[in-house]
């Protein structure tokens, strides 16, 4: 059994992770840290777990658990791992961007290995510090790594996907009111969205000569949770050859699938999995991938994470059924 400690606690990334670990048989949740909450019941915040945990959030953390969980917002990672200093053996995973690339990895010491474990699942096994990725980058990224591993993206890809409103955090803004919400669909940072360089990092990964342009439109939808992204690009060869070339990589994958069907969201909402479908039209590939923001997006991504770290079970804690009615 190990102690783990959650920074953040009241955002929707971290009411998730409690809500999975409480019931993970491996975890003892020890504190759960929040500075504007902090001595008020954690079931007062997330209203789902009424009846389930007693804890209360602290203003004050325990340096000697075995692994925290960092879910503080983009930017706030480094400053509080300058200001708190954990114990040797204490493992990390942070869910922010701040350290998943290749440039900002290496902190205090610490070397951030990035967490998708369907692309270097035995980097991660041995790692102390993870960067989860980001939820669109997760669901990019699986759409894409197997041609990338067989080097066949040979010009540019084109992206359209859309997040629900958790994507954007509890924080109130213009495009998060219901009112705005509601019966509304939008763009936003067109072709520069700040998951593209872990993106473009991991394609080259795999793929160290491609040189093509990366073309990402995301859209606000008007729902809660999920990720539904459609992405194409030139591909000459049969679809079975595709068909059989993503079975291939993903064969031994936890949580990745090849669908033969048509995807909608509700086939992965309140799962770790992602579901990934190929249509072929001419000379191009069509590839659907869809997730959950908040859990193969996040936090379930982080505790798939943590059982790798741990030689648990990739699957423990994260065997969830969909919402699918």
């Amino acid at each position: 059994m190990i102690q783990v400690g959650i920074i953040g606690g009241a955002g929707y990334t971290a009411g998730e992770l409690i809500r999975l670990l409480i019931h993970h048989t491996k975890v003892k949740i020890n504190f759960v840290y929040s500075t504007s909450n902090a001595g008020n019941k954690i079931s007062e915040v997330h209203q789902d777990l009424i009846g389930t945990i007693d804890m209360l959030f602290t203003s004050t953390i325990n340096t000697d658990v075995d692994l925290v969980f960092l879910c503080l917002g983009h930017g706030n990672s480094k400053a509080f791992l300058t200001e708190n200093k954990f114990s040797a053996k204490t493992k990390i995973i942070d869910l922010s961007s701040d350290f998943r690339l290749k440039s900002n990895k290496n902190f205090q010491e610490k070397d951030f290995v990035y967490g998708l474990p369907e692309l270097q699942k035995e980097t991660i096994k041995g790692a102390n510090y993870i960067a989860n990725p980001g939820c669109f980058a997760t669901a990019i990224q699986l759409a894409l790594l197997p041609l990338a591993n067989a080097n066949l993206i040979k010009e540019d890809v084109h992206i359209n996907a859309v997040t629900g409103a958790t994507g954007a955090g509890t924080s109130l803004s213009k495009t998060t009111h219901f009112t705005w919400r509601d019966n509304n669909f939008s763009y936003y940072k067109p072709f520069t969205h700040q998951h593209l360089g872990e993106i473009n990092q991991s394609v080259k990964q795999l793929q160290s000569d491609f040189d093509g342009e990366i073309n990402f439109i995301p859209n606000r939808g008007n729902f809660s949770r999920g990720i539904f992204a459609t992405l194409y690009t030139k591909y000459e060869a049969s679809l079975n050859k595709a068909i059989s070339l993503y079975k291939e990589y993903y064969k031994k994958a936890a949580f990745t699938f090849v669908s033969e069907y048509d995807l909608h969201l509700k086939q992965v909402i309140n799962t770790n999995k992602c579901f990934i479908h190929l249509h072929k039209h001419n000379n191009k590939l069509l590839i659907t991938s869809c997730i959950d923001n908040l859990l193969k997006g996040a936090s379930g991504q982080a505790i798939e994470n943590m059982n790798l770290m741990f030689g648990f079970e990739e699957t423990e804690g994260l065997q969830l059924k969909a919402n699918f009615f």
